[in-house]
């Protein structure tokens, strides 16, 4: 090998060490980067529109031009309450359950208190507030422990209560309601469980009813479950007919406020073929911020064909709370 030659390949030799750390440096770096943007991404899907700070999700959309709209739909004065009794046996998903103990503090043996003898009662509740008509607040449903506006799991959530996403967040909402009727769209008393309804079964039943679905509204959804309890709790708890998930998508598109049925947990189960556990809830809470409400009663509504009404609702404001039993009017 001549000098030149020798020369050059030591100058090559040399250069690949002396720039293996700059390469390794620069390859660390560019994998930082790369990591830094992979969170990014990730993150984005949870991050709500109006800000960093925000905790109420849909209920951003709420006006008070909204209630006004919604007085006007008022014409005869008709109050439907859309909540469902609820008692130790009404059926639950999972392990929830619920209870009441009715006591008479320092009344033992029947005893009045002072001269006028007066007696009172008070109850005890126990059990999940997840029984019965209820809201699911923004703190219900996360995804792979990442929950609305990007909070994580191990930030927010302790046992005594949430610090953020908690139900007394919840604003009243005063909006215009409607109800599809399912039961008249596929033909029957009572959905089977399993059946799901998407964008064009959704579109096909408005359009029948003559009704639109509007920035800001509460859509309800009639499919008869409601009407198994007490008469055949096992094939009521066991499944349910409901929202598939390409109507949850359509439905985020509508910009509405919060979506509800006369079912225990709103979505199909069994689920659709390719759909996750749960998936419609997590398109609606984590990943927008819309509310849902289960076990609403909405069969007077569609008995009397009030496809659109003023829609009321006022939570209990329980710090940190999770859920809430609610019982949403109806007027119209």
């Amino acid at each position: 090998m001549n000098k030149f030659a020798k020369t050059g390949l030591a100058a090559i030799l040399a250069a690949g060490v002396l720039s293996a750390p700059a390469m390794a440096q620069q390859e660390t770096k560019a994998s930082g980067q790369q990591e830094a943007q992979d969170v990014a991404q990730q993150d984005e899907w949870c991050q709500s529109k109006w800000g960093p700070d925000d905790e109420i999700g849909a209920a951003n959309l709420l006006t008070p031009e909204m209630a006004l709209e919604a007085a006007k739909l008022v014409k005869t004065g008709k109050v439907y309450s859309l909540g469902a009794e609820t008692n130790s046996k009404t059926p639950a998903f999972g392990s929830r359950s619920w209870a009441l103990v009715i006591n008479q503090p320092g009344q033992a043996g029947g005893i009045g208190l002072g001269p006028t003898k007066t007696n009172y009662n008070d109850d005890i509740y126990m059990g999940y507030v997840g029984t019965g008509s209820q809201i699911d607040g923004l703190g219900h449903i996360g995804i792979d422990n990442v929950y609305y506006n990007c909070n994580k799991n191990s930030d927010f959530v302790q046992a005594d209560g949430l610090t953020k996403l908690g139900v007394e967040t919840i604003p009243n909402i005063v909006t215009r309601g409607i109800v599809l009727d399912m039961t008249d769209h596929f033909g029957m008393d009572v959905l089977e469980a399993g059946t799901a309804f998407n964008r064009e079964e959704i579109e096909a039943q408005a359009e029948k009813q003559g009704v639109e679905i509007r920035e800001g509204d509460v859509v309800l959804f009639h499919t008869g479950w409601l009407s198994l309890v007490g008469n055949d709790d096992e094939r009521y708890i066991k499944g349910e007919p409901g929202l598939g998930k390409d109507g949850a998508e359509y439905l985020v598109g509508k910009n509405v406020v919060a979506v509800g049925a006369d079912s225990w947990g709103l979505e199909a189960v069994p689920f659709e073929e390719g759909v996750g556990i749960f998936e419609v809830h997590q398109i609606l809470i984590p990943r927008n911020g819309v509310f849902i409400l289960e076990n609403m009663d909405t069969a007077e509504l569609v008995a009397d064909e009030a496809w659109e009404f003023m829609f009321v609702l006022g939570q209990s404001k329980f710090t940190g709370g999770v859920q809430a039993i609610i019982n949403p009017t109806a007027v119209r």
